[in-house]
């Protein structure tokens, strides 16, 4: 575990210049670095990602200015956050139902304030649409 704790920041990295990459092309010569240097120690993690490398690269069909509204999380990674953050600080729940509760009104709270902020899909409505023309 220390050892993968180590190379997280590493490994991330690499992984950013594969899905940062201007073509598919340079993606997947980018995701053969990355096996190359990663396949010994990391066997099962390269190998999924060798299987999936398709799907993990239909982004790159899109134009570049779309492609980090489409492979970004987040917003998923911030909604969970919130969760966590306000679950955490409750120092105990009386049942299932008041997390939920909790949960839902978290939710509702983001929802609310996300309403009416501008998010970068809003920047790319032109492109888009005339992506489905």
């Amino acid at each position: 575990k220390q050892g993968k704790e180590k190379d997280q920041f590493e490994v991330a990295e690499d992984l950013k210049l594969i899905y940062r990459s201007m073509t598919r092309d340079a993606a997947i010569q980018a995701f053969h670095e990355f096996k190359d240097k990663w396949s010994k120690k990391y066997p099962r993690e390269v190998q999924s990602w060798e299987q999936d490398l398709d799907v993990l690269l239909t982004f790159m069909k899109y134009p570049t200015s779309i492609r980090s509204v489409i492979y970004t999380t987040n917003a998923i990674e911030r909604t969970i956050k919130d969760i966590r953050k306000r679950l955490k600080t409750m120092n105990s729940l009386t049942s299932i139902e008041a997390a939920e509760k909790i949960t839902f009104l978290t939710v509702q709270d983001l929802n609310e304030k996300w309403s009416t902020r501008k998010y970068g899909i809003f920047k790319i409505t032109n492109i888009m649409e005339t992506m489905i023309k």
